[in-house]
């Protein structure tokens, strides 16, 4: 399996394309939120003659779901996330509008993913985990045998995501990253959904906000 990171919006937000030999891809968050950036994606899919098939968001609030009326409209595809996410969804124009940004508005979550689904394409395979705290829905996906995990905004470089929005609990979050995320090889690289990548016995042994006794 291949791995594309894309950087998009003023937002800085992680878009993600995963392909492998079949061509098959699947696009996780996309989030370019204008023409130049939409013509980027393209040219990237068009170059590399893969065939989008999945539109999957590890959450919804309005920074990683520019893309996705874009994206659903061209390929011919529905969202894809989980059913805890409609709210925000739903809510996006509306906060779009608060920050002064221009969005088209995206459809609704048309399929829901859940823990443990298995989100198939091509040759390829990911396993999904609910890790609510950030937001009622964050899901990741990973692969052990590949070595990856997309995290959306659950888990960042030394860092968490935030907590204070609607649906988030810091409470939740720093439990769910213990008991779910941190039960992933330690070698495991995550890719989050802002800034760089990081892997998970970095920040284990390291991130300020879930380092305790229990993992030094």
């Amino acid at each position: 399996m291949q791995l594309k990171r894309f950087t998009f919006s003023p937002f800085e937000v992680n878009t993600y394309i995963l392909y492998d030999k079949s061509k098959e891809c699947i696009i996780i968050d996309p989030a370019c939120n204008n023409k130049q950036e939409q013509d980027y994606l393209l040219n990237f899919i068009k170059e590399n003659r893969l065939k989008p098939v999945k539109l999957l968001n590890t959450h919804c609030h309005l920074d990683h779901i520019f893309g996705n009326k874009f994206i659903a409209d061209t390929f011919n595809l529905e969202t894809e996330a989980h059913k805890e996410e409609e709210n925000n969804i739903n809510n996006a124009l509306n906060a779009a509008h608060l920050y002064g940004i221009q969005m088209k508005e995206p459809y609704p979550i048309k399929k829901y993913i859940n823990e443990n689904d298995l989100i198939k394409f091509g040759f390829s395979e990911l396993k999904t985990l609910h890790v609510p705290g950030h937001t009622a829905g964050s899901l990741v996906f990973y692969n052990i045998e590949d070595n990856f995990a997309i995290v959306g905004d659950v888990l960042f470089k030394s860092s968490i995501g935030r907590t204070d929005l609607p649906g988030g609990n810091y409470e939740t979050l720093i439990s769910q990253i213990k008991t779910k995320l941190f039960n992933l090889p330690e070698k495991m690289n995550v890719y989050p959904g802002h800034g760089p990548e990081t892997n998970i016995g970095f920040e284990k042994h390291h991130n300020p906000f879930l380092n305790d006794e229990k993992y030094t």
